[in-house]
């Protein structure tokens, strides 16, 4: 199995930055890549930045030139910088996991969830 430990939400003001970050521990053979998606009251669950194990980013329209993606491959760990955060961020942000467990064996573990509220 594989753990996803979150951290770095919070409360900001429009305008402001956060950082989260989200470090994967356990059974893990590989990782294809790391991800963060959202999920605002009302709202789909969708995907927000992604990466892969050879770095290749990946950005949803409404966050390209605020947010940057980035890893720490030695470490497990995925970040996600937001800039210029506005009250549509809102969410509770989700870090996710694509995995070979064993060199035969792929699965997909999902973080517990990290609220960011943008709010003056």
């Amino acid at each position: 199995q594989v753990q996803l430990v979150e951290s770095g939400g919070g409360l900001v003001q429009p305008g402001g930055s956060l950082r989260l970050s989200c470090a994967a521990s356990g059974s893990i053979f590989s990782i294809r890549a790391m991800g963060w998606h959202r999920q605002a009251p009302g709202k789909e669950r969708e995907l927000v930045a992604s990466i892969t194990s050879g770095g290749t980013t990946n950005y949803a329209d409404s966050v390209k030139g605020r947010f940057t993606i980035s890893r720490d491959n030695a470490k497990n760990t995925v970040f996600l910088r937001m800039n210029s955060l506005k009250p549509e961020d809102t969410a509770v942000y989700y870090c996710n996991v694509d995995v070979y467990t064993t060199v035969a064996v792929r699965g997909t573990y999902w973080g517990q969830g990290t609220q960011v509220t943008v709010s003056s």
